[in-house]
């Protein structure tokens, strides 16, 4: 049995700066990672981040990786667990991980969860065909591996990612002859969605794909109109030649771990889905379990790692160690939240908080 103060699960943007926030005041944390590396999504976002300072305004995203995996490793307080993968969470407070087929029984005072988000997927008639992706595998095999997908891409999704992976996609040189995207107004940001359409790739709102091509693999796409109750338009299909299809049609909240180990779950559509009920210091239902990142709603990069330092400092606070300079990062935490879900871009998760706030 190994005894910690704050063990962590998920290094991603999240868990990465709430162990840095929590080591930083003094606390003993195991940082516990099923891959091979740390970094999470940051490790394939070559685009640069938006917000401000705080949230590494201006550097791309694999280099905010780089630097916080490099304050990670050189923190002595900090312990790495790479290739394991938290198998439960159990009533005696024990977390279970299998590392590389050896189990290990750690005992954390406190549990911060740090999973992600999964792809979603839709149905279309050949969506099993070689050639069908998803977003975030067309930038694995991109930016992290070195491989383009395919020469001709249709994308489905006007959401950041899908804005964001087209790009990515042109810059590759692969073709992206359009994005479809099913609601009738793009999801993403003004500025990416306006060097799409400058780049002469048509972004097409309240369209969806129909049908994938192929015997084998992907040889060609169908998309058509949808009207105002997202029923397609017979007789407004279009026929794409592509070899590849990329979806960017959203994320799940992982919550397995956390919904094994009893923490109760509520479905808010706003956060993308199923989330651990959790309080606005990110406690959950579970005493001395905190959640942070895409499990507790889907929104982007920075705000995981202003969740991540929300987090580990109140579970440090909780702690009782360096508690008012841990209060005093609580608070600056909830200032950079508040400053990125101002406006009409945070109005969703706004909406989302607001849900969570009536259930719990």
């Amino acid at each position: 049995m190994i005894n910690t103060q704050i063990a962590i699960v998920g290094g991603g943007p999240a868990g990465l700066v709430a162990a840095i926030t929590a080591a930083e005041l003094g606390a003993k944390v195991i940082l516990i990672e099923q891959d091979s590396a740390l970094g999470g999504q940051l490790v394939k976002q070559t685009h640069m981040f938006f917000g401000s300072e705080k949230q590494y305004a201006g550097m791309r995203g694999v280099d905010i990786g780089l630097m916080l995996v490099d304050k990670v490793k050189n923190h002595e307080n900090i312990e790495i667990l790479l290739d394991a993968t938290a198998m439960g969470y159990y009533p005696d407070g024990v977390l279970g991980i299998n590392q590389l087929e050896k189990f290990i029984s750690i005992k954390p005072e406190k549990l911060i969860v740090a999973t992600g988000a999964s792809e979603k997927t839709i149905a279309f008639p050949n969506n099993d065909l070689p050639g069908v992706y998803g977003a975030g595998a067309v930038q694995t095999l991109m930016n992290v591996s070195g491989v383009k997908p395919g020469n001709k891409v249709l994308m489905v999704g006007a959401g950041n990612i899908g804005l964001i992976v087209s790009y990515q996609l042109m810059q590759a040189g692969v073709d992206v002859v359009a994005i479809v995207e099913g609601a009738p107004t793009i999801g993403g940001y003004l500025v990416h969605a306006s060097k799409i359409r400058r780049m002469g790739v048509p972004i097409l709102t309240s369209h969806t794909i129909v049908e994938a091509l192929g015997e084998t693999e992907v040889t060609g796409a169908v998309i058509a109109k949808m009207d105002s109750n997202w029923n397609i338009i017979k007789g407004t299909e279009t026929t794409y030649d592509v070899d590849t299809i990329c979806l960017a049609v959203g994320l799940s909240p992982l919550t397995e771990l956390v919904s094994q180990g009893g923490a109760k779950i509520s479905y808010i559509g706003e956060l993308s889905g199923y989330i651990p009920i959790h309080d606005e210091e990110l406690r959950t239902t579970i005493d001395n379990i905190y959640v942070a990142g895409d499990i507790a709603g889907v929104e982007e990069a920075s705000s995981a790692m202003v969740e991540g330092k929300l987090a580990g400092a109140k579970a440090a606070y909780d702690l009782g160690i360096e508690k008012e300079e841990a209060q005093n990062l609580v608070k600056e935490a909830h200032e950079e939240l508040d400053e990125l879900r101002s406006g009409p871009v945070g109005e969703r998760i706004r909406a989302g908080i607001n849900k969570l706030k009536e259930v719990r």
